[in-house]
């Protein structure tokens, strides 16, 4: 059996050397669909430290069918505060998020590990088992408060190349790390994927959503992942087939005390008519040719803390601060002919003032079809040596 399988992995790797990941004449002849299931989450965390009992279970539904990989965005890791901002990483933070994921994955019980002094960000877990329900971590990135972190089921290892990273901040000063995306490509079998994970401008100001427009175009200008002599790897975000998750931040076009009465009776459709990125997925101007499923989930944001209650329902002791209006900031959209949205909804998770989000994606990948009387003669020449 494993001569059969080192067989058909040379063969691979030979047609690997000579097609691009898509592009080929002769790939396009020998090769088939097949159908992959991809797991998409977003939470914004509100800069506050993962408990170590917290049960990721919920979040990424391991009680029903597994899916081949997942793909889990966060924003606020960190509390983004000067101090904070000019830290590209913390590692420290990022592991700990990873060791939950892992446990929740893998159904296995550990404890944090601790990043020692001057250790790089790496990728986790760095075990491997060959078993068809174990899952690793391909690439994990963190900028400042955004970290994503992507997970895939360990037969799947060999398959996955190309994998690559893009950070663009567009926060103060234009640059800098607080708002801004991290974006990850690689290739599964011969089908490029990109995942987008961004924080966008915040505010329900006159004049926001334009900045929030601004930085989804930054984020799609400026993106780029580097190129390869040897294979024709697309290195910009539309030529993949891509799912932007995070906290975009859009808001509602409603005055406040309507947008809460429509809340408080459940009146979605009312709601998602004044949506502000379903504004622009109609108009078809930042994210001409996007998509998103219908939302059929409350507004994930802004919750007091671990409460069913939204802020400033209540009269929180005649405090009064910023305005905090429900909204829907956190969202999932995609780009592609060979991704099919079957799931979308939110899960109850407490920790911080939002709700995450997450959907299930069924995902066309091109596979190369192997010759069987070529694997057949490599199996021969093993048996000879």
């Amino acid at each position: 059996m494993w001569l059969t399988l080192a067989a058909n992995k040379i063969l691979e790797d030979r047609v690997n050397d000579q097609d691009s990941p898509a592009d080929s004449e002769t790939s396009e002849s020998l090769a088939e669909i097949q159908n992959f299931t991809l797991f998409v989450s977003s939470w914004n965390v509100g800069g506050i430290t993962p408990p170590a009992e917290l049960n990721m279970e919920d979040l990424l539904d391991t009680r029903n069918e597994l899916a081949d990989i997942y793909v889990l965005g966060f924003q606020e890791i960190v509390p983004l505060n000067a101090g904070n901002i000019m830290v590209t990483e913390n590692t420290s933070i990022s592991m700990q998020w990873n060791s939950l994921i892992r446990a929740a994955l893998n159904k296995t019980t550990i404890g944090h590990q601790k990043a020692e002094v001057g250790e790089s960000q790496k990728v986790y877990p760095l075990k491997r088992e060959n078993n068809s329900t174990h899952f690793d971590c391909i690439i994990s990135k963190q900028m400042v408060g955004i970290f994503i972190t992507i997970w895939a089921r360990t037969p799947l290892l060999p398959y996955i190349r190309h994998t690559s990273v893009s950070s663009v901040g567009c926060g103060i000063f234009g640059c800098l790390g607080n708002k801004g995306s991290v974006s990850v490509r690689f290739c599964l079998h011969e089908t490029s994927f990109c995942f987008v994970c961004c924080h966008l401008a915040s505010g329900g100001k006159e004049g926001d959503k334009r900045e929030r427009n601004a930085n989804a175009s930054q984020i799609l200008s400026r993106t780029r992942f580097p190129s390869d002599p040897f294979h024709c790897l697309p290195s910009k975000i539309l030529q993949h087939e891509v799912i932007w998750l995070g906290d975009l931040n859009y808001r509602i076009y409603l005055p406040e005390p309507t947008t809460r009465s429509l809340v408080n009776d459940q009146q979605w459709s009312t709601l998602l008519q004044n949506d502000q990125l379903k504004a622009e997925l109609r108009e078809g101007c930042t994210f001409e040719g996007w998509n998103e499923e219908e939302i059929e989930f409350p507004p994930t944001y802004k919750y007091n803390l671990d409460s069913d209650d939204y802020y400033g329902c209540n009269d929180q002791n005649g405090k009064k601060g910023k305005s905090r209006t429900p909204a829907w900031c956190d969202r999932i959209i995609w780009f592609g002919k060979g991704l099919k949205q079957r799931q979308y909804n939110r899960s109850e998770c407490k920790l911080s003032d939002h709700r995450p989000v997450r959907a299930i994606f069924t995902a066309e990948v091109k596979v190369q079809c192997q010759s069987t009387e070529a694997s057949e003669n490599l199996v021969k020449m093993f048996d000879n040596l």
